[in-house]
């Protein structure tokens, strides 16, 4: 029997300069929207970072699976913790990152809401 679903997205995390890194299952940015409410890991490619350097907060947002404004997942890194990222978040653009937390609906989207760099890693997608 041939199964019609995705196969499962396997990843490796590089954690910075650290010498270890692990494979595991993750959600694809199209697919969070189904996970609404769990925590999760988000992999994909940043397809556009953009800094809301005039809305409530001032957020910086990762969009993922898809182009802006057509994309299917943001991760929202606050203010707070946008000068503590290395490489910063312009620097993540077309690179494809992990994002951990609880995934959360934003309009039509799904959305982490990052709360300090560790939630985002740099991955290699299989």
């Amino acid at each position: 029997m041939i199964s019609k679903s995705p196969r499962p997205l396997t990843v490796l995390l590089l954690a910075g300069c650290a010498s270890t890194a692990f494979a595991q299952d993750a959600i694809r940015p199209e697919q969070a929207a189904r996970h609404v409410g769990q925590n999760g890991m988000v992999c994909g490619k940043v397809e556009k970072t953009r800094y809301a350097e005039n809305s409530e907060g001032q957020p910086t947002f990762l969009h993922m699976g898809g182009a802006f404004p057509r994309h299917t997942f943001s991760a929202r890194i606050p203010q707070d913790q946008r000068d503590k990222f290395r490489p910063s978040p312009e620097e993540l653009e077309g690179k494809d990152v992990c994002v951990v937390g609880t995934i959360q609906r934003d309009a039509s989207r799904a959305e982490i809401a990052v709360r300090a760099p560790g939630d985002i890693k740099l991955a290699t997608i299989k």
